[in-house]
């Protein structure tokens, strides 16, 4: 049997690895199942983009290598959309890179960044792609808990110094999966200036920067003073525009950091089916139609999330962005085991915070991939197996 590098085993069981399996035996159970796990909704891409997949299917020169260049009018369109939507410039051709979904850019760019003996700052809970890339650069993983005292926001002067003379990359999310917070505009100041001072790669997520409610508007890390110099920003397809399987996104940042991970694809990848770029360029040109009504789609189950989670004994905080709750447990009533008997007792499919990282533990995470009316249904059976643990706990 081959033997597993030493790199393979530091890494932890991904988070939603076994849900799909234990999903289809439901299924095949006659269970009726409500999956509010996976940030993957149930609701319908732009037709614009469908119809120019579709187009793009019949024309031969879509179906060679796109490389890293890929469709040059899907770089346009994202220059054109950043401008528009942040007032910032960025060369298409220097500033933009074409990604296959977020996801792997978030890792890959890590390879240009980090090493051995080299630190990067985690967030946790999080996506696990921070992690992964982390973890694959043979760089030490600094994990900071994301808990409600500092407003889930990762305070850097709480990190040692000599982490911070050793850290080389700061992985940022806001809006935050799992969390749903968001990042006060002082706060991405006092990062920012951090990460220059120190010569830090700031690796800003902004997967939900279209997700804002109540009139909150999430901004692009490089409206702040100097981010130019240190960050890359991440965007994606997937939530804004509901196509999480075409796999769809972008960096940007200032050629040389731009570069630098273009250099990395280039030894992994041959590029995004310029087919699908060619989808997201009438994506990311529906934007001002397609979006507000998404939106008010996810608000209104938002609305319906918090109000039938909370009648059933749940503490729930008003998300002002992104797709979820994030909801906090009794203590004592571990989030794996609530997730584990939520589902296979009652059917509905939720994420444990446990799976995000050990910093999640004592909350689990909702996703508005439903309708009201369904996601109502699943708070009804989560408030039923809440009160049996309150009470088997007790009578221990």
């Amino acid at each position: 049997m081959p033997r597993l590098s030493a790199r393979f085993s530091r890494f932890p069981a991904y988070p939603l690895a076994h849900i799909p399996a234990r999903k289809k035996a439901l299924l095949a159970a006659g269970v009726d199942v409500i999956d509010l796990g996976a940030g993957d909704a149930d609701l319908a891409p732009p037709p614009a983009a469908v119809k120019a997949l579709q187009e793009a299917a019949e024309v031969p020169a879509m179906q060679r290598y796109g490389f890293g260049l890929g469709h040059v009018p899907y770089r346009e369109a994202v220059a054109a959309w950043m401008q528009r939507r942040f007032g910032q410039a960025v060369d298409p051709m220097t500033e933009v890179v074409p990604l296959l979904g977020s996801k792997e850019g978030l890792a890959h760019v890590a390879f240009a960044y980090l090493g051995a003996g080299d630190v990067a700052i985690v967030p946790d809970p999080a996506y696990q792609a921070y992690l992964g890339g982390t973890l694959f650069s043979d760089a030490t993983p600094y994990v900071y808990a994301l808990r409600p005292r500092t407003n889930f926001l990762v305070d850097l002067d709480e990190i040692p110094a000599e982490v911070m003379a050793r850290t080389r990359v700061l992985y940022l999310n806001y809006p935050n999966n799992p969390t749903a917070a968001i990042a006060p505009r002082d706060y991405l100041e006092r990062v920012v200036r951090t990460c220059r001072e120190r010569d830090i790669l700031l690796v800003y997520d902004n997967a939900y920067s279209e997700m804002g409610f109540d009139g909150y508007v999430p901004p692009s890390i490089f409206e702040i003073d100097g981010a130019r110099d240190v960050a890359i920003e991440f965007h994606s397809l997937s939530k804004t525009y509901n196509m999480t399987g075409w796999r769809c996104g972008w960096a940007v940042a200032s050629p040389a950091i731009a570069g630098a991970l273009t250099k990395v694809k280039s030894f992994t990848d041959t590029g995004q089916y310029m087919g699908i770029q060619a989808a997201g360029v009438a994506a990311i040109e529906s934007w001002a139609e397609f979006v507000p009504a998404n939106l008010a789609v996810f608000a209104a189950r938002r609305d319906a999330a918090v109000a039938a989670f909370a009648a059933e004994g749940f503490a729930c905080d008003v998300p002002r962005a992104t797709m979820y709750l994030w909801i906090p447990l009794p203590e004592g009533i571990a989030s794996a085991a609530f997730a584990d008997r939520l589902r296979e007792e009652q059917g509905v499919i939720v994420m444990p915070g446990s799976g995000f990282g050990v910093g999640g533990e004592g909350f689990f995470r909702v996703s508005f991939i439903q309708s009201p009316e369904r996601i109502a249904e699943a708070a009804s059976r989560a408030g039923v197996v809440l009160r049996a643990m309150i009470q088997e706990r007790g009578a221990s």
